[in-house]
């Protein structure tokens, strides 16, 4: 899908926009159903959202699918974090195996899992001698990302697996965005003060020595980022373009896209799924303008509050196409 950084920057110049008509249909819908008006909160917004979208008065979510993208990361050199990359390949083999929580959040929710391992587990390089990713590497990690979309679903929900990429999400963060690394950093799966301390000052390194390489969004990926959090950024991409609705998961999801920010209405087709337990990701949904649907103190990744979240949309779709109306039911309105 993306030969070319210049085709990357072409789809985001060229996003399709949402048909407000099916908005206005699905939402007078909701105003004749047996219900006192905006009585179902956002599960109204939800479903409204949706037809938008799929462009139907009548939107579904039969077939949902979760990706969940692993990579590595060459940061992990700085001792950035507790456990060991080795986890990236063994919590994949889980996946796989059907031992995870996602596998149970996505069998439970009926979503289609996909775990996709960029490059093998091999690791990018260190950000903090140069950018993680190459150009031919990220645009590969993108493609990945776009051609691991199911263009027949309903809803795509995007989540990663990857051991230290809440330093990663960080990086990416201070540089779509601005501030202080302390700003963004957060003890990720377990560090404590010495290991956030430590965490801060590798990002600000690595924000230094590549410093000249954060001009557009696309070399804040491939100088911030990781594998995964490129290959989340060419599904949103692709989906976008096959109006497939998008649930990220929480903070290392969120601050994947963080870099196509600049793009006017990029995160149009997205909702995001719930409120990390990483406290910056409060301050990135201020910058993304989105309000998670929930808020369950959770910090796994994984896709595991996207899976969550996807009953919640499965229930305002089901009110939405199978309340009756005041006519069907005999009531006065």
């Amino acid at each position: 899908m993306f030969n070319s950084v210049k085709k990357f920057e072409t789809e985001l110049n060229n996003l399709t926009i949402p048909n407000r008509n099916f908005h206005e249909l699905a939402l007078e819908r909701q105003s004749i159903l047996t219900k006192p008006k905006g009585s179902l909160g956002r599960l109204e917004e939800i479903a409204c959202f949706m037809a938008t979208w799929q462009e139907t008065e009548r939107p579904k979510s039969d077939k949902a699918q979760v990706l969940v993208f692993a990579g590595n990361h060459g940061a992990c050199d700085q001792g950035i974090n507790p456990f060991p990359q080795e986890i990236t390949l063994q919590m994949v083999k889980n996946f796989n195996k059907g031992g995870a929580a996602i596998n149970q959040l996505a069998l439970q929710n009926g979503a289609e899992l996909d775990v996709i391992l960029l490059a093998e587990g091999k690791q990018t390089s260190d950000f903090t001698k140069g950018p993680a990713m190459s150009e031919e590497e990220c645009l590969n990690a993108l493609n990945v990302g776009a051609n691991s979309v199911d263009l027949n679903s309903d809803i795509l929900l995007l989540g990663e697996m990857g051991i230290g990429n809440s330093t990663i999400s960080a990086a990416l963060c201070l540089a779509s965005f601005g501030g202080q690394s302390k700003d963004w950093v957060g003890a990720g799966t377990g560090s404590d003060r010495a290991g956030i301390e430590l965490k801060r000052k590798v990002i600000d390194l690595a924000h230094s020595v590549n410093a000249t390489n954060l001009g557009s969004p696309f070399e804040i990926l491939c100088a911030m980022g990781g594998r995964e959090q490129a290959a989340i950024c060419g599904a949103l991409v692709a989906a976008r373009k096959h109006r497939i609705p998008v649930l990220l998961d929480g903070f290392i999801a969120c601050s994947a896209v963080a870099p196509l920010s600049p793009y006017k209405g990029i995160f149009d087709h997205v909702l995001v799924a719930h409120k990390s337990a990483e406290l910056a990701h409060n301050l990135l949904l201020k910058h993304i303008d989105k309000v998670p649907i929930l808020d369950l103190d959770m910090r796994l990744g994984e896709g595991s509050g996207s899976a969550v979240a996807l009953a919640v949309i499965k229930s305002a779709l089901a009110c939405h196409n199978g309340m009756a109306t005041f006519a069907e039911a005999g009531l006065t309105g």
